[in-house]
């Protein structure tokens, strides 16, 4: 008996260390979501964690791409995600912007992936004419998004799926900046081959604490 119970510690230990949340709601997140009709999703500033050994054969530059590409990836893969939940009829009359719309509004408007974090997620609400804003930070040691994973396979000779990532992700209101959400998570081991397998796992259970979607 002994035993078995030092083997369930170890185990809950050993789960508590590869999957750690923290779980912010701003506690009228509810009544405000009613009046939002429409919410964006820009860019995740991402961290990509490379071995000595496979930056050796990448300069600062190709290593940047691949960011790009990672935060791009995960903003795609969270417009999937709710895109999914529209249309079994989950989101009522919310509507998530196109990335590619996102993305081409804040490019006239000279923001891109290197400089979005110098504007608030008020001005950048303002500036998309939404209602909400979603926006966040993502690290991990292996790039999932398509784009990222090939580049970094064919400059390094390196595949496979990410085991391991860190997602900070936050909503904030336009109307005032007040922050409405913030999750942030750290998972490893098999999570997928896609940044939408990533954000399936990420959202499963935090969905039921946003209100977007928390009745689905």
């Amino acid at each position: 008996m002994k035993n078995l119970l030092s083997s369930i510690f170890i185990l809950a230990f050993i789960i508590n260390v590869q999957s750690q949340t923290n779980l912010y709601e701003n506690p009228d997140f509810d009544d405000i979501a009613k009046s939002h009709k429409i919410i964006a999703v820009v860019p995740f500033k991402t961290q990509v964690e490379l071995r000595p050994k496979q930056m050796k054969d990448m300069d600062n530059d190709q290593l940047h791409r691949i960011e790009k590409s990672e935060g791009e990836g995960i903003q795609t893969a969270m417009y999937s995600w709710f895109l999914k939940r529209k249309t079994r009829g989950k989101l009522q009359t919310l509507q998530v912007q196109d990335p590619k719309t996102t993305n081409v509004v804040l490019k006239r408007n000279d923001i891109d992936y290197d400089n979005i974090n110098e504007f608030t997620p008020q001005e950048l609400a303002k500036i998309l004419e939404v209602d909400a804003v979603i926006s966040g930070e993502f690290e991990t040691n292996k790039p999932m998004s398509e784009g990222a994973s090939v580049a970094l396979g064919l400059l390094v000779g390196f595949w496979g799926s990410t085991n391991k990532a860190v997602v900070n992700m936050s909503v904030h209101n336009a109307e005032d900046g007040v922050l409405l959400w913030n999750y942030n998570k750290k998972v490893s081991g098999s999570l997928g081959s896609s940044t939408e397998d990533l954000i399936n796992i990420l959202m499963r259970k935090s969905s039921r604490r946003l209100a977007y979607t928390k009745n689905d």
